[in-house]
């Protein structure tokens, strides 16, 4: 054998283990991303159900114990940040995410409009933020509006944030922009039923609350 036979061959043997070793990465990967993905899907399908089984025990609970509890905002804020790992981990476009990121959509409408009625039957003011963003590429400060709402979310645990996709394909969605109102023009908030467009700071941001509104917003544990 050659010189020039044998290097072509050592190439193209080495050329074959490169292409190889690159296809068994990508494959390892996409599992390791489907199973991922399943992993954090059936989480969220038992913590929905729990959500779903809390929202019909608050519905009936006396207004002292209902207008108190702190565990569906925490749960909730807990889904929301599980489903937000999967959605940076696997893509805003992915299927299975945008399945989960309308369920949770759905939960946080209805955990909205149970905090309305509560505070009709009971006389409670609870401080509640609509946030609606864009993954479309059309909202350059909607990450830091988002990184200023989890700020004063941890800052004032009974603040309820609801934050929406204003893209989402979602029937159920659409008709709660319609009712509140809520333009194209993003990042926009609803605060207090009170709508504002644009964020420019975390102090503008505060701004925008009722007076106090924050300071009532604190635990309620002793």
């Amino acid at each position: 054998m050659s010189l020039v036979t044998r290097n072509v061959l050592l190439a193209l043997l080495i050329t074959v283990a490169i292409i190889w070793t690159i296809a068994y990465a990508i494959h390892y990967l996409n599992n390791a991303r489907i199973t991922e993905l399943s992993a954090i899907e059936d989480q969220l399908s038992i913590d929905t159900l729990s959500l779903d089984t809390q929202f019909s025990l608050l519905e009936a609970a006396p207004c002292d114990i209902a207008a108190s509890s702190t565990t569906l905002i925490s749960t909730l804020a807990d889904l929301g940040t599980r489903l937000s790992y999967a959605e940076n981990q696997l893509g805003t476009n992915n299927a299975q995410v945008l399945r989960l990121k309308q369920q949770y959509s759905l939960l946080e409408i209805r955990d909205y409009l149970i905090t309305k009625q509560l505070a009709a039957a009971c006389g409670t003011k609870p401080v509640t933020v609509l946030y609606f963003y864009s993954n479309a590429g059309d909202c350059a400060d909607c990450d830091k509006a988002g990184y200023a709402l989890s700020y004063l979310h941890d800052t004032y645990p009974m603040l309820r944030v609801y934050s929406f996709d204003y893209n989402l394909d979602l029937g159920a969605l659409k008709t709660f922009i319609t009712i509140h109102k809520v333009d194209a023009t993003l990042p926009a908030f609803v605060i207090n039923d009170k709508k504002s467009y644009g964020f420019t700071s975390l102090v503008d941001l505060e701004k925008q609350f009722p007076k106090g509104a924050l300071a009532g917003a604190t635990s309620t544990k002793p």
